[in-house]
């Protein structure tokens, strides 16, 4: 499957926000890329902010156009808020419940893990990144895979009281997908609703 690969820091500065997590030279150049970045003042088209909001939303989960859409017609269909139920389909892909477990310092990190079968849902090794994680389910490290330095280094005082929606278990090295989160919970700086203004047109 294909995946975005290209300069991380460049992305982050274009948003004016470190969405692949904590990152040394965007801290340092916090403003757009380019030659007049630091000085440039342009104004967006209502059309431009939401594609951008779009794109955020994208890069931050990891996620390709054809995949995006495909969860935007799923929540499209489901009962409730389109663009609460988008940021929730997200929440619950595999990649993203191995990261917000503390297993996986990032995202992409997270997608290696579970590709390179290091990962298991409810016992059993699952290797596909978007896999959708249910109310219930437990998602953990595969019993051979427990000693690899980067899980162990990122547990180490990593705190799983941020997200209330899972139940870690340190002996077992394991959490449970307990509930599927609310928006206010959902720490991600994304407006949803411009996405689903975006895919109404």
């Amino acid at each position: 499957m294909a995946r975005y690969t290209g300069p991380k820091t460049k992305i982050a500065r274009k948003f004016g926000e470190p969405i692949f997590g904590e990152d040394k030279v965007f801290a340092k150049r916090n403003f757009p890329p380019g030659q007049h970045g630091s000085n440039r003042r342009r104004k967006t088209s209502e059309y431009g902010t939401q594609l951008r909001e779009k794109q955020k939303a994208k890069y931050t989960y990891g996620v390709l156009e054809r995949q995006f859409r495909n969860l935007f017609d799923k929540a499209a269909r489901m009962k409730g808020i389109t663009g609460e139920i988008l940021l929730q389909l997200l929440e619950s892909r595999l990649d993203n419940v191995v990261f917000r477990l503390g297993i996986a310092p990032t995202r992409a990190a997270a997608r290696q893990l579970v590709l390179h079968r290091h990962i298991t849902v409810d016992g059993d090794v699952v290797n596909i990144p978007s896999f959708s994680v249910k109310k219930g389910q437990v998602v953990g490290v595969r019993e051979r895979s427990k000693s690899l330095e980067v899980i162990s280094d990122n547990l180490a005082g990593f705190n799983h009281s941020k997200y209330p929606w899972l139940e870690w278990d340190e002996s077992s090295k394991s959490g449970k997908y307990i509930a599927v989160p609310a928006r206010e919970e959902i720490p991600e700086n994304i407006k949803e609703q411009l996405i689903v203004e975006l895919y109404s047109k």
